[in-house]
Formats: C-alpha cells, sequence, structure tokens
C-alpha cells in the first residue's frame, strides 16, 4: 500500500467494532448487518454485499445485501428476459468481475477503475445491460479467503462521483482477516450439547465452583450417593471420564461459567 495512512479516532473506534462482532448478533446471517452498517459507513458507500456464487455453473450460493441503489420499475420493465441473464452472460468478460477467478488472486482489494477507464466503464455490456440498472457507477471488491470459481466476496458500490480512494483500499485491506474471522466463526456448525435435567445443572453448577460431593450433597439435601449416581448419569450421558470435563463440555460452553 503506498504512502503512509492516518486513521482518525473514528474510524479507529469502527473498526474496532467491526473486528470485534458478538457472536450471537443476527446468527442467521453469514455477517451481523451491524457489520454491513459500519463498513458502508466506514467506506462512504451507497451499498456493500457478501456474496459467493458458483461462476461456471452460474449459480448464486451466498447474498446478503445492504443497499440504498435500486432499479426503479420502469428500468426493470424495459429488460427483456432476466437480468441474471446479462449478468452471467457478461460476467467472464468482464474484468473487475472475472478477475478473482481468471487470476487465481483472491488476497488484493481491486476497483473497477483499476481495470477500465470510465469511458470504457460506461460502454462495456456488463454496465449497458446490468450495472446501469442498478445505478452502479464505481465498485470495489474485497475477496476473503476462497477458491477461484466459487470466491467469497464483498462488493463496494458507489452511485454518480467520485472513485474509491486507496484509503478506501487500504481499511479494507487492514480489515479483510477480522471479517474473515467473523464469517468463518459463524459457518462453523452449532454442536447440540446433550440436555441435562434441571437437578443435574444445577448439580453440576456447583461442582463447577469447587465444591466436593459432600458440600454439594449438603446443598442440595440429598445423600452423597445421590450425588455420585448423579454424577455417573452425567458422564455417561456427556460421554466424559471426570468432573473437569463435565464442567468444561456442559457449563463452560452451555452456561459461560469460566
Amino acid at each position: 500500500m503506498p504512502g503512509r495512512m492516518t486513521i482518525s479516532e473514528r474510524e479507529v473506534r469502527t473498526m474496532l467494532r467491526l473486528a470485534h462482532v458478538a457472536d450471537g448478533e443476527d446468527s442467521g446471517q453469514p455477517l451481523p448487518w451491524s457489520v454491513f452498517t459500519g463498513l458502508k459507513e466506514l467506506i462512504g458507500s451507497d451499498a456493500v454485499q457478501l456474496c459467493q456464487f458458483d461462476a461456471k455453473q452460474r449459480v448464486e450460493m451466498l447474498c446478503q445485501e445492504l443497499s440504498d441503489l435500486h432499479p426503479s420499475e420502469a428500468d426493470l420493465a424495459e429488460i427483456e428476459g432476466s437480468y441474471e441473464d446479462s449478468f452471467w452472460q457478461h460476467y467472464w468478460s468482464s474484468p473487475p468481475c472475472a478477475y478473482p477467478d481468471t487470476s487465481g488472486d483472491v488476497a488484493s482489494v481491486t476497483k473497477a477503475s483499476d481495470f477500465l477507464t470510465d469511458r470504457e466503464f460506461h460502454n462495456s455490456p456488463m454496465y449497458i445491460e446490468y450495472l446501469k440498472l442498478f445505478g452502479g457507477e464505481r465498485e470495489m471488491m474485497l475477496c476473503l479467503p476462497s477458491q477461484p470459481g466459487r470466491v467469497l466476496r464483498l462488493l463496494f458500490w458507489r452511485g454518480p462521483g467520485r472513485d474509491f480512494t486507496e484509503r478506501d483500499r487500504g481499511l479494507l485491506t487492514l480489515l479483510r482477516p477480522h471479517l474473515y474471522e467473523t464469517f468463518k466463526r459463524r459457518q462453523r456448525p452449532k454442536v447440540a450439547l446433550p440436555t441435562l435435567t434441571p437437578r443435574q445443572t444445577e448439580l453440576m453448577k456447583l461442582v463447577a465452583v469447587g465444591y466436593t460431593n459432600n458440600q454439594v450433597a449438603r446443598r442440595l439435601s440429598v445423600s452423597e450417593a445421590t450425588v455420585r449416581k448423579h454424577l455417573e448419569n452425567i458422564f455417561e450421558r456427556l460421554q466424559v471420564d471426570s468432573r473437569t470435563a463435565a464442567v468444561t463440555r456442559v457449563l463452560g460452553a452451555e452456561y459461560g461459567i469460566r
């Protein structure tokens, strides 16, 4: 990245917020919506889109978007056939779109203007038959670690006006590993923990803070033999063989007890 880049206090706060997102936030989405709004503000874009598709099969695998750019009904009415067909028809001949697939470079942050002059861009079939409908005049692309042909990309769009800057490119380059880590964490399959009874859970909370079987028995008003039997049942259910493993397996993950 050429030259020195200074970052304002506001930008630092935004970047820290983007880098440390709560795991439970918008858990059904590939990325939390707060990440989209933060990126939209930080980069100054009219639209942010996370997408992944199989470029050879022409199949969209993932799409999440926050956008102020929308085609008018009149524009859509003039289209013959599907506008998605136009996108795929011109995909491989559009350097800004196909670059990560044809080059294998999924690390660089690129702008459409890296490949085409404004005149070339506005004369391109991709712009005339697809991008123009959505008011997409300026594009910047951040690819997250993925395979060519199935590139995971964050797209930033602006309408007419100034292009994205080297500063914008630098900010996204700094954020790239943090954004990918957030995405990757949210793709991990959630392991369903075996369900304990309320009594077993109560017992395990006492075990977690270090009480002996005798102390647990006194607090639950049961015999020590009953506590041992509960622990045997818990160990069998969790497929563990120690108190420590049981606490880590259930209480540490499920109930947040440290």
